[in-house]
């Protein structure tokens, strides 16, 4: 038995066979120790994923061909990243080059206006890109931002503002229009989210929805339409915002009627860990899925000098979601320019790819770097199994892969190298996870 430890520091990427670590039999070691316990199983991992979303698409628009090369093998070949899920949104969000709905006539009751020409532009072109490159169809998630402006309270789509009433079931046809839009050209639609941050009002794209008004449009509206347009297989995730709020959400939302509607939960990371609140809707809706639909760094908040850090915190960040119950995770923009846009209020944001349209250049940002050690070596169908460590100063998580091989990732976020001594079935093995780096082990029993 052997382990291949491949090393990142964000300065170079370590090749998968470059470092081999043989175990050696128990010398009943007890300091430094990370214990892995394959006979304890948890949730499966479906896999990961990133949005295409217009600004995305816009900046691939920019690129050339070899540099679109580039972004897509890295991103969605099964030897590299292999994303095979990505999120879209349901018409603009921030991240669009400007502000537009499917339908923006107000007596269109039967939607007969409705235009797809806004998605066909530039998510469109990627998303065709992208599975040409996965060499099959990627399972796309969509997220509404706001109902077109004239079915809101404020008449607008911006500045948060509620759906009116008198317009749920019209609402709930849209949604269903655009997933048939995707389906007629030939794309699979697998899942969606109901509205995304339903407590946040933004000066862009957004729209509140109370737990009771999520419940009632879910129960009484945007389910039963999905059914009777055959679309009741697509899996529905509610509140699809921060962590610190989602077991209060999940809890006046599923109940004996709606339990059947919701596939899952998901969440984002903004408001800080809170991996206890996904234990506590683990522990409770047992049969739900938990998926991390949005995760980035905003541009405006950190400084661009702090990017060896900023990778640590999201790499933290996924460590811990995966060890509290996560089934999938969707990263925010997987590409954007050199400034972190376009964005049309100019909510910058930084992304694993970013592409310098004064230079033309193609970025390959440290947090790319970290992201490749998650959806590089936990593969789809893998099942999270128990571990010990001696060290807060470690971030661990294990899993083991179908074909029983097993990934262990560890994160050093500290400035000091810091020693480990695995142990797994009565073996050992010996290695150091140098400072500021990201280490994944992969044992092959």
């Amino acid at each position: 038995m052997d382990m291949h430890l491949v090393q990142s520091d964000g300065k170079e990427l370590l090749r998968y066979t470059d470092i081999n670590i043989p175990f050696v039999d128990d010398t009943g070691v007890e300091n430094e120790v990370i214990n892995l316990y394959p006979c304890m199983e948890y949730q499966r991992m479906e896999g990961f994923g990133g949005a295409i979303t217009d600004s995305a698409g816009y900046v691939f628009a920019q690129m050339n061909e070899e540099q679109k090369d580039i972004l897509l093998t890295n991103y969605f070949k099964e030897e590299n990243m292999n994303y095979q899920m990505v999120r879209i949104p349901i018409d603009s969000c921030d991240f669009a080059t400007h502000i537009y709905s499917a339908v923006i006539d107000k007596d269109d009751s039967k939607l007969h206006s409705f235009s797809f020409a806004d998605t066909e532009r530039y998510i469109i072109p990627m998303l065709n890109a992208a599975e040409k490159k996965a060499g099959k169809k990627l399972k796309i998630m969509l997220s509404a931002w706001s109902p077109p402006a004239f079915m809101k309270t404020n008449e607008s789509r911006l500045n948060g503002g509620a759906l009116k009433p008198e317009y749920r079931q019209t609402w709930a046809e849209y949604i269903c229009r655009y997933i048939k839009e995707f389906r007629n050209r030939g794309y699979l639609i697998s899942r969606l989210t109901i509205q995304n941050e339903p407590k946040a009002v933004q000066p862009w794209d957004s729209c509140v929805y109370s737990a009771k008004e999520e419940k009632v449009f879910l129960q009484d509206f945007l389910y039963p339409t999905l059914k009777r347009h055959g679309l009741d297989h697509i899996e529905i995730f509610i509140w699809d915002h921060n962590k610190e709020r989602v077991f209060e959400r999940a809890s006046e939302i599923i109940d004996n009627e709606t339990n059947n509607m919701v596939a899952g939960i998901a969440f984002h990371w903004y408001s800080g860990d809170h991996f206890e609140a996904l234990n506590l809707v683990r522990e409770k809706f047992t049969d739900k899925k938990l998926i991390l639909s949005e995760s980035c760094l905003e541009f405006n908040k950190y400084d661009p000098a702090m990017e060896n850090q900023n990778a640590a915190r999201l790499a933290h960040d996924m460590i811990g979601n995966l060890n509290h119950g996560m089934n999938a995770f969707y990263d925010w923009n997987i590409l954007l320019n050199q400034l972190g846009g376009p964005n049309h209020v100019n909510n910058y944001c930084d992304a694993p790819y970013l592409y310098d349209e004064v230079k033309k250049e193609l970025v390959s940002r440290m947090i790319q770097r970290y992201y490749w050690h998650f959806a590089h070596f936990i593969k789809t169908g893998a099942v999270r199994i128990a571990y010990t460590k001696y060290t807060s100063k470690l971030d661990v998580t294990a899993w083991r892969n179908p074909d029983n091989s097993i990934v262990i990732i560890v994160l050093n976020s500290t400035d000091q190298p810091i020693p480990c001594v695995l142990r797994l079935n009565g073996k050992m093995a010996e290695f150091v996870i140098q400072s500021n780096a990201i280490a994944s082990g992969i044992i092959h029993l």
